[in-house]
């Protein structure tokens, strides 16, 4: 027991001795590249000369006869009419009517909130209106009302 708690007391070795490794785990750093790490066109490409149908292959094509570029994808936009004045400004004058003016009596009663009573207040359930008192059931219901014979 002392012999693994000594073992697991030691530090651990420092893996990240290489910092810039790749996916492979290496023993050692790979040997340093000197001069460019690709080359872009080999030399005989460069000394290649063009034949004609080469040339002939990196013309642009020439549209199909009666092609026509597109049309215009938005509308154009819609003219204001002839009176439109533009914008009102944020201030404008207030007239002479409009500061000497006086409320009615009828706009007052109708700018003035309405009075709301509490729920159930003045309200009697056992109250019977007069036209209640005063009503007659129909036939058909005076029908409905009796009993079934076949139950008497």
């Amino acid at each position: 027991m002392a012999t693994q708690t000594h073992q697991l007391a030691q530090p651990k070795p420092n893996r990240l001795r290489y910092p810039d490794r790749s996916v492979y785990w290496l023993d050692e750093l790979p040997p340093e590249k000197t001069g460019s790490t690709t080359k872009i066109v080999s030399e005989w490409a460069l000394r290649a000369v063009p034949s004609k149908r080469l040339h002939s292959l990196a013309q642009p094509r020439v549209p199909a006869v009666g092609w026509q570029p597109d049309r215009q994808l938005l509308a154009p936009p819609k003219h204001d009419h002839p009176k439109f004045e533009g914008e009102r400004s944020v201030c404008w004058p207030v007239s002479r009517a409009a500061r000497s003016h006086v409320a009615s009596h009828r706009l007052l009663e109708l700018s003035t909130p309405k009075e709301r009573k509490a729920l159930f207040e003045g309200y009697n359930p056992y109250v019977v209106s007069r036209a209640a008192r005063s009503a007659s059931p129909s036939p058909r219901i005076q029908q409905l009302c009796v009993p079934l014979p076949r139950k008497c």
